[in-house]
């Protein structure tokens, strides 16, 4: 199940992320431990080897590895390596997300469109839904290990009230090379066009509203499957896994701590425990793991999709949607505030204080006298003089004169305002 802690992080406070750091279920911790054990086991093999069993001259040729190493481990871009990747699989974790196929939009239209109080309405609203539902268990099937462990055959699609048997026979009895999760989809687009031959859909619009909405189902569920079958180019995480792998292989020699005596530049402690190639190697390899985690989010980890709930849940809804609350209105009444011109929303002592609406950032900006900024205005008049100046926009305004057209020019260092003015009164006898 999805791990969630956004109600625990609902305010900013002191500390706000630090609880999150001791929870198991869903952390890096769950993700990097082994790996860890494994990195600090072999320095400890390295670091043990190196005190006790080698002689003087063999140690002296692991301390000139040791140096050399530590001394180019640093030209592997780790982070900017990483950084791309991760941010990259990121991208692809959301767009999977965002490509979920959600029946919402399909069942509202289904209900307002496909009319009919009777069992034959009712049979074709739910019918169009259960394809629909049908559609994306199919899809999930192809790239969801949790989906696919729940429905392993067809026949479990079929106990599970998605497909009938002739559903099933119709399904297998149509040869195609390529995943068939389309078909009831068009059998969505056939019985629709039947429904609009018995008058249930009432005209062509509803019926076009009911194939867009379709496409942009059939989108989604298109999508998830071409997520699942372009990968990340296998190149990039090849070069990102050996880029880290390589990185902390050489660390294993070139962190280790050589005699202080020989007086080695950096080598002047002795603390056996390398503290913060330790914490390097939580950070890069933790990096790599989200990487990891997120590439496939239709996996069983902690933080991978629910989609067998959202399949349970989008059947239940879809269902309700079209059946139980198709023309099942409550009785309309007038509203708490129907004699109420101007009102407000009452608030519980809980709630917070009412501060006033938000009217924009240089509302309440005030300007005293003199410091209002006015532009020239070069203008044209009926007569065709262009000498006049108007210093400020309120005299045009003053003067009841109306631009009909208004054209920029740069001069010298400044911009200059042409406006061509024409007076509003019409009765107004012209002075040329």
């Amino acid at each position: 199940m999805t791990v969630s802690y956004t109600l625990e992080v609902a305010d900013a406070k002191f500390g706000g992320f630090s609880k999150l750091l001791f929870r198991w279920r869903g952390s890096i911790y769950k993700l990097l431990y082994k790996e860890f054990l494994v990195f600090c086991l072999l320095y400890s093999f390295f670091s043990v080897f190196y005190r006790f069993f080698l002689t003087e001259k063999q140690q002296l040729l692991f301390e000139n590895v040791a140096l050399y190493c530590d001394q180019f481990t640093n030209f592997i871009p780790m982070s900017f390596v990483l950084g791309f990747y991760v941010t990259l699989a990121f991208n692809r974790w959301w767009g999977q997300y965002t490509s979920f196929p959600l029946p919402d939009n399909l069942m509202m239209v289904v209900s307002g469109n496909v009319h009919g109080l009777d069992e034959r309405g009712r049979l074709l609203r739910r019918t169009l839904m259960r394809y629909a539902n049908l559609s994306s268990v199919l899809i999930l099937r192809s790239i969801s290990t949790r989906v696919r462990r729940r429905f392993p055959t067809l026949e479990q699609v079929v106990d599970a009230g998605f497909m009938t048997s002739l559903e099933h026979q119709q399904l297998d009895g149509l040869y195609s090379d390529f995943n068939k999760y389309w078909m009831p989809l068009t059998w969505f687009t056939n019985l629709a066009s039947r429904a609009r031959q018995e008058g249930r859909v009432r005209d062509d619009v509803a019926l076009r509203l009911l194939m867009d909405e379709l496409n942009n189902y059939r989108g989604k569920c298109s999508l998830l499957f071409h997520y699942d079958w372009i990968s990340i180019p296998l190149v990039y995480t090849q070069v990102v896994t050996l880029a880290v792998y390589s990185f902390f292989g050489f660390c294993l020699i070139g962190r280790q701590f050589l005699n202080p005596e020989k007086g080695y530049k950096g080598h002047q402690l002795d603390l056996y425990v390398p503290v913060f190639t330790l914490l390097q190697f939580f950070f890069y390899a933790g990096w790599l793991k989200v990487g990891e985690l997120i590439i496939n989010p239709f996996g069983e980890d902690d933080d991978d999709f629910e989609t067998n709930q959202l399949i349970d849940r989008n059947i239940q809804v879809s269902m309700l949607a079209v059946d139980d609350m198709h023309q099942n209105l409550p009785p309309t009444e007038k509203d708490k505030f129907w004699v109420e011109r101007y009102f407000s929303v009452p608030n519980s002592t809980a709630a917070e204080t009412l501060r006033p609406t938000f009217m924009g950032s240089t509302y309440d900006i005030s300007f005293e006298s003199g410091q209002a900024v006015s532009m020239p205005f070069v203008y044209k008049d009926e007569c065709g003089d262009v000498d006049r100046k108007v210093k400020d926009v309120s005299l045009v305004r003053d003067r009841q004169l109306k631009v009909s057209h208004l054209q920029t020019e740069r001069g010298e260092g400044q911009f200059k305002v042409a406006v061509e003015l024409i007076q509003a009164n019409d009765n107004e006898q012209s002075s040329c």
